[in-house]
């Protein structure tokens, strides 16, 4: 069995095909497929199996196969790291995904130390929904993702990083700003900006609305706290938002910030990645600047809709 075949099998099964397989490790497709078939003669099982013209499937020994390759590769990938820093070089990958909010209004503080602080370490950097970043820890796509707590299984490591609370974004002398405490009835009468249907937070929302029996009116779906904003500023409608407080980006607009912690529990920003991951030095660095961060720059913020 040669490395080579290992790694061609890998990628055609994780890309579930030859052509993205191809790309992805700068060998011709006669190659990779030459290596996969000398591998299951070797073997002495069929890893593979064609489903029309372009579509592939494991068999059950692939899908055996394709764990122990991919263990064999995240290994192989955490021996180099482990090798780099005994020499006392700081080399490698680091990959990070968070929401677009997050990443606007947070990494740039983070980032610009970190890539001072290392300026080899090779970066990747992914703009996802909470959804796709936990999807991409749990298959060892990225290193850390930024996502809510609230959403994090109990299979995954979660660092609190910052605690957020929901508010409702209304224009300046909005009539619900007069209120003490602002209810889903009343909210409900207002034209309202939330999130796209697909989406868990909105669902959880509309949950509630139909249970106290709120008739309500969605005039505009946005996955996008800045774009949700700026329609509220202009008087389009009302919307909610997950906040850490004392935000000084959305409070140059012209909104009111309506609390609404006697209806949705505090949740947090989490920094979260694989409980079986053991981050070498230079990932570990990434962690601590971005706390160090948070103390020195007051404010971040989430996309509750994400």
């Amino acid at each position: 069995m040669e490395w080579q075949q290992i790694i061609g099998f890998y990628y055609v099964a994780k890309l579930g095909g030859f052509t993205k397989a191809v790309n992805a490790t700068f060998r011709t497709q006669s190659a990779i497929s030459q290596q996969i078939k000398n591998l299951e003669e070797e073997l002495g099982c069929q890893l593979l199996e064609r489903i029309g013209k372009r579509k592939l499937r494991l068999t059950s020994a692939g899908e055996r196969f394709f764990k122990f390759s991919e263990t064999i590769l995240e290994r192989y990938d955490s021996l180099t790291e482990e090798l780099n820093e005994l020499k006392g070089l700081q080399i490698g990958r680091l990959r990070i995904a968070a929401p677009f909010t997050t990443l606007y209004h947070l990494f740039p503080f983070a980032l610009k130390s970190y890539i001072k602080q290392f300026p080899n370490v090779e970066l990747t950097i992914l703009d996802r929904s909470q959804q796709d970043i936990l999807d991409l820890i749990k298959n060892g796509d990225i290193d850390l993702g930024l996502v809510l707590e609230s959403n994090v299984p109990k299979n995954l490591t979660a660092l609190r990083w910052k605690k957020v609370g929901t508010v409702v974004m209304t224009p300046i002398g909005h009539p619900l700003a007069k209120a003490k405490r602002v209810t889903l009835k009343q909210i409900g009468k207002y034209p309202l900006i939330l999130p796209p249907i697909n989406l868990k937070y909105r669902s959880n929302l509309e949950e509630r609305f139909q249970k106290l029996g709120v008739d309500y009116h969605i005039i505009m779906e946005s996955s996008n706290v800045e774009l949700s904003s700026l329609y509220v500023e202009m008087g389009l409608g009302i919307s909610f938002a997950t906040v850490v407080k004392d935000l000084p980006e959305l409070k140059k607009r012209k909104l009111e910030f309506l609390p609404m912690d006697h209806l949705f529990k505090p949740n947090y920003i989490v920094v979260v990645m694989r409980k079986d991951k053991t981050l070498i030095s230079y990932k570990n660095a990434f962690i601590k600047i971005l706390f160090e961060e948070a103390l020195s720059n007051n404010f971040a913020l989430i996309e509750s809709s994400q």
